[in-house]
Formats: C-alpha cells, sequence, structure tokens
C-alpha cells in the first residue's frame, strides 16, 4: 500500500479532530503572548516582573541572589528537556510495537484498526513532544545568555551601561520564559493527542479541556490576580 493508501484509513472525523487540535494549540498560544488590551495574561504580567527584576539587580550589591534565581530557572528547563526524552523515547517505543496499545485501546472503541493507523496517532504526540523538547533546550540556552549578560552588568548604577545591559539581560529573561511556556504548552497538547487513541470526539474533548486549562491559568487564575494586584492590600 502506498502513503495515500494508508491515510485513507484515517476518517474526515479524525482529520478534522486533528486540525482542531492544532489550531487550538496555535490559537491559545497567540492569544497567551498577545492578550488583549485590559486583560494581561500570567506571561504578559511576569515579562513585566522580569524588568523589574533587572532593574533592581542594577542596584543591588550582592548578586549571588540572582545568580540563584537564574540557576534555578535553568534547571527548571533541564528537567523538563529530560522528561521529553524520556516520554519521546517510551512513545517511539509503542510506534515500533502496538500491539499491547491496540488491546487496550480497541476495548474502548470496539473497533480493529490497522497498526499504520496507531503509529500515526501515537506520531502526532512524539511531534509535540519533540517540539516542546527543543523549546526547553532553547530556553536552557537563552538562560544562559542572559546569566553571561548579567554578568557584564557593571557594579555601579550610574555606569552608563548599567541599565541598558540590564534590560537586554531582562529581554533574553523574557524570550527563554516564552520558550519555556510553549515547551509546557506542547506537553500538555501531547497529553490531550493521547485521546485520539480511543477516537476523534475523544481528541477533540481533551483538546477542548487542554485549551482551557491554558486558558483558565493565564487569565482567570489566582496566581494572575496577585500578580496584577501590585501587592495591595485587599
Amino acid at each position: 500500500m502506498t502513503l495515500i493508501d494508508h491515510l485513507a484509513l484515517l476518517s474526515a472525523y479524525d482529520a478534522a479532530a486533528v486540525m482542531f487540535l492544532l489550531v487550538g494549540w496555535l490559537g491559545i498560544s497567540w492569544r497567551i503572548e498577545h492578550p488583549a488590551k485590559g486583560r494581561s495574561s500570567v506571561t504578559s504580567l511576569m515579562a513585566a516582573y522580569r524588568r523589574d527584576w533587572m532593574v533592581e539587580f542594577v542596584t543591588r550589591d550582592n548578586r549571588i541572589f540572582d545568580a540563584t534565581l537564574v540557576a534555578s530557572l535553568r534547571q527548571g528547563t533541564s528537567f523538563f528537556a529530560s522528561t521529553c526524552i524520556l516520554a519521546i523515547g517510551g512513545v517511539l517505543a509503542l510506534v515500533g510495537n502496538t500491539a499491547p496499545l491496540r488491546g487496550v485501546a480497541e476495548e474502548f472503541t470496539a473497533e480493529a484498526a490497522p497498526a499504520f493507523v496507531w503509529q500515526v496517532k501515537l506520531l502526532i504526540v512524539a511531534l509535540f513532544l519533540t517540539n516542546a523538547f527543543l523549546k526547553f533546550v532553547w530556553a536552557h540556552r537563552v538562560f544562559g545568555y542572559c546569566s553571561v549578560v548579567m554578568g557584564a552588568v557593571p557594579n555601579d548604577p550610574e555606569h552608563p551601561l548599567a541599565l541598558p545591559r540590564a534590560r537586554q539581560a531582562a529581554e533574553l529573561n523574557i524570550r527563554a520564559a516564552v520558550n519555556y511556556n510553549r515547551g509546557l504548552q506542547s506537553m500538555y497538547f501531547a497529553l490531550g493527542a493521547l485521546a485520539w487513541l480511543i477516537g476523534p470526539l475523544a481528541l477533540v474533548i481533551a483538546s477542548s479541556i487542554v485549551i482551557w486549562l491554558l486558558w483558565s491559568r493565564e487569565f482567570a487564575s489566582i496566581p494572575r490576580d496577585v500578580l496584577e494586584s501590585e501587592g495591595a492590600e485587599p
């Protein structure tokens, strides 16, 4: 059978469900990074705090605290990158041997499907995980750039390069965080994509749940309200 013949094994409902997944992934990511005026996301609020952090960094004599913060952020990206590698390995192992998976999935669907169908469904998960891994690796590297620029910020707040370099460090910190968040979003959608093993309707439902989770945590969560409150007393 040719590739086209194999793809014909998937229904129009499958194609529509995958399109919904991809559009939802790209759409929520764009909305988080470009929130509507008057309704900031956690990501945009944190970007402002990162800029404030670098302004305070200029006037801090002992910068061990700041170095520890950046190291902690890099550890987070390293942890998730390692997690993605393990998950990708597990998914690819299932792609090579779908028999155990078919037995479990067919109990939910009561339908038999060729191995190719299960492999395609698993490859979507692997692609999301691969994208997450690449985002985490890049975020880790950009956090490294940020730490180098921070080290180049003069200790004298009156130095003409102090604030410009601090602002550079802030923008690098923000870009690293953006890629870190994109990696996390890809991991969320990888989990949602697993629902396709049950069927296209399950994929749509799971994708909707993931979109709602990401939206609620960015735009309707208690941490967001705390960040927006500017520390004011309730």
